[in-house]
């Protein structure tokens, strides 16, 4: 249900995701990426991932909803329970694959800002009966831990004559 790829930059991550993006037919997809300059922007992450979704946000209880729509900026309030939150994000992404799987794909994970971190990480751990699949892309674990314990793919690169033999294939 959820899964960090993992590997140093440029090494093909973010074209991973672009290959399973175009393999989910039949899903929706949405897609997220953490924003360097918006590290210390509270739930800038999450506004990227859970906007396309508030259509639905009107079948959550009423205390998930208050806690998405205050995190969004869509209502005023002090910071939302984190709780509260997780279990809204959790929900709101349950609520959306009722019609038809959903893949949600975030790139650049390490540049999440950590209360958008903390709610992912939250609903990627519950994900059970849910036809959702969260992929996260990183440069390192270590930089997201709240992804930590989470399953891992680590993509590692090409043996130089691998490499020569892949590009001289799709070189003219």
């Amino acid at each position: 249900r959820a899964l960090v790829v993992v590997g140093e930059p440029g090494i093909g991550k973010t074209a991973l995701l672009d290959h399973l993006v175009g393999q989910a037919s039949g899903c929706r997809v949405i897609r997220g990426s953490g924003v360097e300059s918006e590290m210390e922007l509270a739930f800038g992450g999450l506004h990227q991932v859970c906007a396309p979704l508030l259509d639905r946000a009107e079948r959550l209880p009423h205390p998930q909803r208050d806690a998405l729509r205050t995190a969004l900026g869509l209502a005023a309030g002090s910071e939302p329970d984190r709780l509260l939150l997780g279990l809204a994000v959790l929900g709101l992404l349950a609520e959306a694959a009722t019609e038809r799987p959903l893949v949600c794909v975030i790139d650049d994970a390490q540049w999440l800002d950590r209360a958008s971190a903390q709610a992912l990480a939250f609903a990627a751990r519950r994900l059970v009966a849910e036809s959702v699949a969260l992929v996260f892309a990183a440069h390192d674990v270590d930089e997201v831990p709240e992804l930590a314990g989470l399953a891992e793919l680590r993509v590692h690169g090409l043996p130089e004559a691998q490499a020569r033999a892949l590009l001289d294939s799709v070189l003219p």
